[in-house]
């Protein structure tokens, strides 16, 4: 009796759904990935998350390229690119969870608020060291209806936008 080969379609839906890889292998590389990535992004600075330009999504389009590989390990299954996506999104819920539950884990993972100018002036080397452009400067003065001599204080916050705070007026 002959054995006929298997078909294409066979084949392809053999492939599709069987893993290539260890199961806690593509869960392990997931959490290695998700947590450099972490580190890299939060190193970037605030102002790198928080204003996405062109720029900035061409290069977060290209990082998930460049970390694909080492998600699955070649892995091209369904199973397995499920597998590593539902465990980032499993990370980044317990990383939500954390940063709700501890203060300290907050601050390790989305930073604080750094005061960038008071009293009408701007701190250009703390400006420079957060990357933060005279122009958004302007830009949230603007939007705060606020003059740069009525500024009371300015802050860069943790999601990379500016807080501006008006001088109160003297009560008679």
């Amino acid at each position: 009796m002959q054995v006929a080969e298997p078909g294409l379609y066979q084949l392809a839906a053999s492939r599709m759904f069987s893993l290539e890889q260890n199961g806690w292998e593509l869960v392990l590389r997931a959490v290695l990935v998700y947590a450099a990535l972490l580190v890299m992004v939060r190193l970037s600075g605030k102002r790198t998350v928080g204003q996405f330009t062109p720029f900035d999504l061409l290069v977060m389009l290209l990082l998930s390229e460049s970390v694909s590989n080492a998600l699955t390990g070649g892995d091209e299954s369904l199973p397995g690119g499920l597998l590593s996506a539902g465990t980032l999104i499993l990370l980044n819920g317990l990383v939500a969870l954390a940063t709700t539950r501890s203060r300290r884990v907050e601050r390790l993972v989305e930073g604080e608020p750094v005061l960038i100018g008071r009293d009408g002036q701007f701190f250009e080397a703390v400006m420079r060291r957060h990357r933060v452009a005279d122009s958004d400067m302007e830009r949230a003065l603007r939007e705060a209806d606020c003059d740069k001599q009525d500024m009371a204080c300015a802050f860069l916050e943790s999601n990379g936008g500016i807080s501006v705070m008006k001088k109160q007026p003297p009560r008679a």
